[in-house]
């Protein structure tokens, strides 16, 4: 297949595509305050000691399989904290507004 024929109508589409000048980017807000959050590594005990009890602890995901690690996530108001054998390995910034874009929200 000829990559040069899918180029052109997807540039197109793209210079067709308008921009609204009332949107935010969830990275936008993120980088212009940044905000202290929890660190890869650090333990589920040491982010509740610093930023106190979750707004709602989800229910874990994976662990069907032993290459399957269970992930717990904690919401708190401004991000939500994902776990793996009780460490953090990520941490994302909420949205802020509906108008907001930015990641869906966690799969209940």
């Amino acid at each position: 297949m000829n990559h040069r024929l899918l180029a052109i109508p997807m540039f197109a589409l793209l210079c067709c595509a308008g921009t609204a000048s009332a949107d935010t980017l969830l990275i936008e807000r993120v980088q212009e305050t940044p905000a202290a959050v929890p660190v890869r590594g650090q333990t589920a005990a040491a982010v509740e000691a610093r930023f106190g009890a979750p707004q709602q602890k989800l229910e874990p995901r994976g662990g069907q399989k032993r290459q399957w690690p269970v992930i717990n996530r904690w919401v708190y108001p401004a991000f939500t904290v994902y776990f793996e054998k009780n460490r953090v390995i990520d941490v994302v910034a909420n949205q802020a507004s509906p108008e907001e874009i930015g990641p869906k929200p966690p799969i209940q």
